[in-house]
């Protein structure tokens, strides 16, 4: 397992670069994930525009005003909490930035480089803006595809998936939660759903308030959230996060399939569980005590698969949702199964006992059942 980069890069190319200890390796590849499903959307989104089923939007901008007291504070604020947190720690004492995770949610950091970047960013912006003032400035009407958008959309879905998904594994895990509540701000534990479902309901509100198609955002989405989920499942599986199967009980049945496979016990997982590695004195010293169903790599090829079977009827499902009702149908029937073989949390409701995964996976395939029967007599009726 490679809890950062530098194990991966110690491993594979035998050079030990200090500094990929700052990199995790699952927030590594989350961020492929969100930019990849940038990519998709962005280009699914300029499609539906082409064909006329989206519509840009006009808004009114100020150009030719110098900076303005709120942009300077903006950028030093951004610049100040790179320079306390990112830049601390490559120039702040190791005993301090030992644990990357703990020092960025913790209250330390440096105040010169938070200061010295903070006027950087604000200095920047002064120039930026200096560079275009006009004599006059003019009041200038601009056209905003949807597409436009997408870094925004981004941003949206990156900081409320985490706070959903922050929250969700707080109800999860609640005993846990209740013992420390400070675990809220940690940066481990993160539940997909929670993250889905909050992220789902920040973009809502921002297409209505841009005047994007609901149901064409929806379908443009769809592709672009399971190759997220596909991408972001490999940090689970190489950094060893603790989100893995159930133990196997039994040997690899299958002499075509590498044992690792079928059963595996992450050795130095990034989540320290498991029993002691003999003769390893490195922080991630732990392994599992026998093997279990490695399910972040089976739910990355499933959903690989999953995202080409939505990417290749994308242009044959001309009713606008239904798309995204596939999706719904495809992610909980999914998610349902691998939670068979997962170690998660039971909940006992009157005698019967399933995980937070399994109620919201259901409830999703109902839903996108429901949703595709609806739109699609709906546009029966609309067209007779």
């Amino acid at each position: 397992m490679y809890p950062n980069l530098y194990y991966a890069f110690r491993d594979l190319f035998n050079v030990e670069w200090e500094p990929l200890r700052f990199i995790n390796s699952f927030g590594f590849f989350v961020a492929i994930a969100f930019i990849l499903a940038a990519i998709i959307l962005s280009a699914e989104l300029r499609r539906k525009s082409e064909q006329g089923l989206l519509q840009p939007t006009e808004v009114q901008v100020m150009v030719g005003k110098p900076a303005s007291f709120i942009d300077l504070l903006l950028n030093f604020l951004l610049g100040f909490v790179l320079g306390y947190k990112i830049i601390a720690l490559f120039i702040m004492d190791k005993s301090v930035t030992d644990d990357p995770q703990a020092f960025i949610f913790s209250d330390r950091g440096s105040w010169p480089a938070g200061i010295v970047l903070g006027l950087l960013f604000a200095g920047l912006k002064w120039w930026e803006k200096r560079k275009q003032v006009l004599e006059k400035p003019e009041l200038r009407k601009i056209r905003i595809w949807p597409q436009d958008r997408v870094g925004e959309l981004t941003i949206l879905a990156l900081v409320f998936g985490l706070i959903g998904a922050k929250l969700f594994d707080a109800f999860e895990n609640w005993e846990t939660f209740i013992k420390d509540p400070s675990s809220i701000f940690s940066a481990e534990g993160l539940t997909f759903y929670g993250g889905l479902i909050c992220a789902a309901l920040a973009i809502w509100w921002y297409a209505k308030k841009h005047k994007i198609g609901f149901w064409h955002l929806n379908d443009a989405a769809a592709p672009a959230l399971m190759l997220a989920y596909s991408v972001g499942r490999i940090g689970c599986q190489v950094s060893g996060d603790g989100d893995w199967g159930i133990p196997t009980k039994t040997a690899n049945p299958f002499g075509w399939l590498p044992d690792w496979m079928w059963g595996y016990t992450y050795p130095n997982n990034v989540a320290r569980e498991g029993i002691p590695i003999p003769g390893c004195n490195d922080k991630f010293c732990f392994e599992l005590a026998e093997p279990h169903y490695p399910t972040p790599f089976y739910e990355t090829v499933i959903c690989f698969m999953l995202f080409l079977i939505l990417w290749s009827v994308r242009k044959r499902l001309k009713i606008p949702g239904t798309l995204f009702a596939l999706y719904l149908m495809l992610n909980g029937v999914e998610r349902f199964f691998i939670e068979k073989i997962r170690v998660n949390t039971k909940i006992d409701v009157l005698g019967f006992q399933f995980t937070q995964a399994e109620l919201i996976s259901f409830l999703l395939f109902i839903s996108g059942l429901a949703l595709w029967f609806y739109l699609r007599k709906r546009n029966t009726i609309v067209r007779s």
